[in-house]
């Protein structure tokens, strides 16, 4: 999506700015390319900053909003001539740990995510509209996703939760959940799967909560599950059969090596 707006802050006559997305199509650890097109208006500006920044939709305790998780300056510290226009090529890193928003090449139910453009003006600050993205999923995780769905889990939403997860290093302030509803089969053990993806440079942590209400295990509380994957196992794994495995430890011998008190590591 392109926007285009008239910076109120700066006056009838100000500049206005453009940002164009080459793809808005990437994955974690990717990058974004395009342009921020500025345009002068009726007078002579100097621009002190542009800046963009990464948004998603977030929910925490106290409601649901916009919540910015990374940003760079692309350009600043120049004057634009009236009726000059600048273009801008940029690159944009996306961290590891983004959300997923599409899957199998379409939107996850329950997901937001965009770039949002700032102009620096005489010490204003203006934020334009966000340019959609659409993040899709690494080879494992893809993969890891699809197992489940092979396996009869029945996808149900995705959102993204602010805080952390003990015992997992993150750098962003907040984690996806991705809920799946489980097939028949497991409905005695278990009523849906949250699954949680943590992703670096290596590989990426897999945290599995599965939602028990009066199932055979644990009461009726949550189990959860940690595993670690490497990049480099996406390709030459029997993900479905492993993915099976997982859902078959937590239904019938507990929690796997990971519950709400710490961690045990590696599985």
């Amino acid at each position: 999506m392109v926007f285009a707006r008239v910076l109120r802050a700066f006056g009838v006559g100000g500049p206005s700015v453009d940002t164009v997305l080459a793809d808005p199509a990437t994955r974690p650890g990717g990058r974004l390319h395009g342009e921020v097109r500025v345009a002068g208006g009726d007078y002579d500006v100097l621009i002190d900053n542009i800046v963009l920044a990464l948004v998603t939709r977030a929910e925490a305790e106290d409601g649901e909003a916009l919540l910015e998780f990374h940003r760079a300056s692309v350009a600043g510290n120049f004057t634009l001539a009236a009726g000059a226009r600048e273009d801008i090529p940029f690159t944009l890193a996306v961290p590891w740990e983004t959300p997923v928003t599409h899957l199998a090449g379409k939107p996850l139910s329950g997901m937001t995510m965009g770039v949002r453009t700032e102009l620096s003006v005489a010490k204003s600050v203006d934020q334009g509209d966000l340019d959609g993205v659409e993040v899709h999923p690494l080879p494992a995780q893809e993969m890891i996703l699809a197992a489940f769905d092979r396996l009869g889990f029945r996808l149900r939403h995705a959102d993204v939760e602010r805080g952390g997860i003990y015992g997992v290093r993150q750098e962003l302030p907040f984690y996806q959940e991705i809920e799946y509803a489980a097939p028949p089969e497991y409905t005695p053990s278990m009523d849906e799967v949250e699954v949680t993806f943590v992703a670096d440079e290596s590989g990426l942590e897999v945290i599995l909560e599965f939602d028990k209400r009066g199932g055979l295990l644990s009461e009726g509380r949550d189990t959860y599950a940690r595993h670690r994957v490497e990049h480099a196992e996406a390709a030459g794994t029997d993900w479905v059969s492993l993915v099976e495995g997982w859902v078959h430890q937590a239904a019938y011998r507990g929690t796997a090596g990971f519950d709400r008190r710490g961690d045990s590591g590696r599985l």
